[in-house]
């Protein structure tokens, strides 16, 4: 057990030592909310979800999507930075996809534009890849929240707390939904943990 005997390192001025973890397996400081363990598991099934999906993992011409932090709602009782899921899910899925899905990046689009407007104004060359019409549309763009449902006990003290993270893909020029994913858990503890 890595808690029960924790690899050596050098430990500074008697603190205690640091331990690795493995990001699939609860840790020593774990409470009730989404942690990193969950994280991994949700984007790694929405992977597998959306790469199975034909729509997506094999249309005849690849699909550009938008995944970021923008459509994420967070409406649960605990503090905690959506990038988390969504740079992990996009980075993710574009080396599974090899090529079948292009994500397209809204967060940087004024500094694309910046640069569009530096070459047609010859300001710089058009380096490699030329001048397109306009930046790249999005076929398709997810979107999200995470929600919970917290319960305390009166005599016990005890915490529950149910965690929903639900997810769709928009068409974006009809407004259709074409793929939702919903993860789920509940936990128990008699002291939570503080989240940040």
């Amino acid at each position: 057990d890595a808690f029960a005997n924790p690899p050596m390192s050098r430990s500074l001025c008697g603190l205690v030592s640091v331990v690795d973890l493995d990001l699939r397996n609860r840790g020593p400081a774990s409470g009730v909310g989404i942690e990193g363990r969950d994280v991994v598991s949700v984007t790694e099934q929405m992977m597998h979800d959306l790469l199975a999906n034909p729509r997506f993992g094999s249309a005849p011409r690849p699909p550009q999507i938008v995944i970021d932090s923008e459509g994420f709602v967070n409406e649960s009782s605990q503090p905690f930075n959506v990038n988390v899921i969504t740079t992990r899910l996009r980075i993710g899925l574009k080396k599974a996809a090899a090529g079948r899905m292009v994500f397209v990046s809204r967060e940087n689009a004024r500094m694309v534009q910046n640069e569009r407007n530096l070459r047609r104004s010859r300001q710089v060359d058009v380096g490699t890849v030329g001048i397109t019409l306009a930046q790249a549309g999005a076929d398709y763009r997810l979107v999200g929240r995470m929600a919970s449902i917290d319960h305390r006990g009166g005599a016990s003290g005890a915490i529950q707390r149910y965690t929903q993270l639900s997810f769709e893909m928009l068409d974006m020029e009809r407004g259709t939904i074409v793929w939702s994913g919903i993860y789920e858990f509940s936990r128990a503890a008699i002291e939570d943990i503080i989240y940040r």
